[in-house]
């Protein structure tokens, strides 16, 4: 038989469990990987699932502010892109370039394209695209 066990109401930890120093750290990184990859401010703006410009003008002044588990988790995915391609190429500036060639599998689209469209699943589409050619974990 099958008991009910009741366990206390515990807050779910802010920002999906990144503490703040990780979070600043991903912002940082993030602002790094865009100038790598050629991305532009409205562009970063998208990727960020819609924040404002002049919020990630901001960031790129050093003012990070308070992001939610959503930009947490579209930060993570995009430094795990930048990590896979750094795996796959051993020239960084290879990997760098990818992000926005064409590409066949993407019926001709470059991978930036398909993360472009601002949802959080195409960053992850690529992103499991990627583990899938690097081998996974």
């Amino acid at each position: 038989m099958l008991t009910l066990v009741e366990r206390p109401n515990v807050a779910a930890p802010p920002n999906g469990g990144y503490s703040p120093p990780q979070v600043e750290a991903m912002q940082r990184a993030i602002i790094q990987l865009f100038d790598r990859w050629g991305v532009s401010d409205a562009q970063a703006a998208i990727l960020m699932g819609g924040i404002s410009t002049k919020t990630f003008r901001r960031w790129k002044g050093g003012q990070y502010g308070n992001p939610g588990r959503d930009l947490a988790d579209r930060m993570s995915l995009l430094l795990g892109i930048h990590k896979a391609l750094r795996i796959i190429y051993s020239d960084a500036v290879r990997g760098y370039r990818w992000i926005s060639a064409p590409n066949d599998l993407f019926d001709g689209q470059s991978a930036l394209d398909i993360m472009m469209r601002g949802g959080i699943e195409d960053i992850r589409r690529i992103r499991t695209y990627l583990d899938s050619v690097r081998g996974g974990w």
